[in-house]
């Protein structure tokens, strides 16, 4: 079943597509299929940008002479770009061939990086990292949607594993990467380290890369595009100004965002009686993938507070450089990464549940731990409970995303890819806002009330690790509803079956 009344084939000269048969035969021997495998390499490559800037903002402060709240956008526009053009992905994917797909993000990551090297001022620079996040924005669907697409159900969680470092583990290495390569010299060596890279990843791929599937053709609606830029945009832009001043101004920005995502729904609802979508709503009638997407976003949420807070405590209340800071940071993200094929096999073998519920356990421990966080708790100690976070989030992300694409039928494989991603943006903005706004009111109180101004930034920390313990808290209840596995909706015969993937497992 196809998401548009007429599939046409669009193949490239001398190139034939691939047929969802013959690449699930082709990856049914216990191997990652191949171009699962190249997409895997580039969507690390160009996720990795996403917080390789953290650590660079004092030399852009310095060296194109702007205020940090400027400098800052380096990061706030790469997520706004990615929250405004991911809900596009779902009609783009499905519109192109693979081969297609793939050399247009990574031709606009390559234009982009290259000018963010040589940027003259900081506007160029800005504009660059515009350009990389619109590159970025269709890797993560296209690399989920063709796993989906060619590898068979029994074998998902193990090629999920290696999915996972592209999506969690190179955000997380992101401050620790800019951390070395900004030892060595200028913030451009960032992007001129990554520019040879990615033009060799992209060169391998288009060599290598094969067509999965068929084009279909398919109009698109340019007020859901409008209406989908402008309302998450705004909603994510909204909520990374909360802590930065006055909450005046960022509340009206989230409402008019959210009132503008409501009418992007409405508008989608009534697409979808013609079957034309620019983003199919009907991916959450499936409750396997509603529950997965909300685990997800609970996840990012708490990995992007930590990630937000502990570099904070690090080097301003702990005196420790960008680059020990990274260095500190590292072993959790590389365990998060080493430990993917692992939970992928893991999975396959036993299911979501015994990976999800104790995942969501080791959150809820870690983050109860890093409430108790002082100007004298052992670096060890902080370590332990970055290391045991990350893992918890290994355990948990790879089944969920397994789980919860699974249980869609394969025309929706894309859509629900890109919902994903919207979601992983959100919940990345609001994170950061939830934690730094819960850590900036709080010291403010402790401040006005004649507590050290030290002291009164670890209180402030503390109460949103405790805020965000308790949101981790919901990820067990959540966790405690998901299926053992999804119940196959997502093959293509199962496209009109009913959603069945909370019926009881035996």
């Amino acid at each position: 079943m196809n998401s548009t009344p007429e599939a046409t084939p669009d193949r490239e000269p001398g190139r034939e597509a691939v047929t969802h048969e013959g690449v699930t035969a082709s990856g049914s021997g216990g191997r990652t299929p191949a171009v699962v495998r190249l997409l895997v390499l580039a969507t690390f490559v160009v996720i990795l940008n996403e917080t390789i800037m953290i650590n660079a903002i004092p030399r852009l402060m310095t060296d194109l002479s702007i205020t940090e709240q400027a400098a800052q956008w380096v990061s706030t526009a790469f997520m706004l770009t990615m929250a405004a053009v991911i809900p596009v992905t779902g009609w783009f994917l499905q519109r192109v061939t693979t081969r297609r797909a793939y050399a247009t993000a990574m031709g606009v990551f390559l234009a982009g990086t290259a000018l963010a090297t040589v940027a003259p001022v900081f506007e160029v620079l800005l504009f660059a990292r515009i350009v990389q996040a619109a590159g970025t924005a269709v890797m993560m669907p296209l690399l989920m949607t063709t796993l989906m697409t060619v590898v068979p159900e029994r074998d998902r969680g193990r090629v999920m594993g290696t999915v996972t470092m592209a999506i969690s583990v190179a955000p997380a290495l992101g401050p620790a990467v800019s951390g070395l390569i900004l030892q060595a010299g200028s913030w451009r060596l960032l992007f001129a380290a990554v520019l040879p890279i990615a033009a060799l990843v992209t060169w391998r791929g288009l060599a290598r890369l094969e067509n999965v599937g068929e084009p279909q053709l398919s109009a698109i609606d340019w007020f859901s595009v409008a209406a989908a830029a402008a309302g998450f945009g705004s909603l994510v832009y909204g909520l990374s100004r909360y802590g930065a001043g006055g909450a005046a101004m960022p509340t009206v920005i989230v409402a008019t965002g959210l009132a503008l995502i409501a009418v992007f729904a409405v508008r989608q609802l009534r697409l979808q009686r013609r079957d034309v979508p620019l983003l199919d709503l009907r991916v959450l009638r499936h409750a396997t993938y509603a529950l997965s997407l909300l685990l997800m976003s609970l996840g990012f949420l708490a990995m992007m507070g930590a990630m937000i807070l502990l570099p904070i405590y690090l080097q301003n209340l702990r005196g420790l450089s960008p680059l020990e800071t990274g260095l500190l940071m590292m072993p959790g993200g590389l365990a998060m990464g080493l430990l993917g094929p692992t939970i992928g096999r893991l999975y396959d073998r036993f299911g979501g549940r015994m990976l999800v519920i104790p995942g969501s356990v080791g959150i809820v421990v870690a983050l109860a731990g890093f409430t108790q966080i002082s100007k004298t708790m052992p670096y060890w100690q902080v370590l332990g409970m970055h290391t045991l976070l990350m893992v918890a989030l290994a355990t948990m992300f790879t089944p969920v995303f397994t789980l919860g694409l699974g249980a869609l039928p394969a025309h929706l494989y894309s859509h629900g890819s890109s919902m994903l991603g919207t979601l992983q943006q959100v919940a990345a903005a609001l994170g950061t806002a939830l934690v730094v706004t819960v850590m900036a009111r709080r010291a403010d109180s402790r401040i006005a009330g004649g507590v050290e101004e030290t002291l009164a930034q670890l209180d402030g920390m503390r109460l949103a690790f405790v805020v965000a313990a308790g949101l981790a808290v919901v990820m067990i209840a959540v966790a405690v509803l998901l299926p053992k596995r999804a119940a196959g909706t997502g093959h293509p015969e199962g496209a009109d079956a009913p959603d069945r993937s909370l019926e009881p497992v035996s």
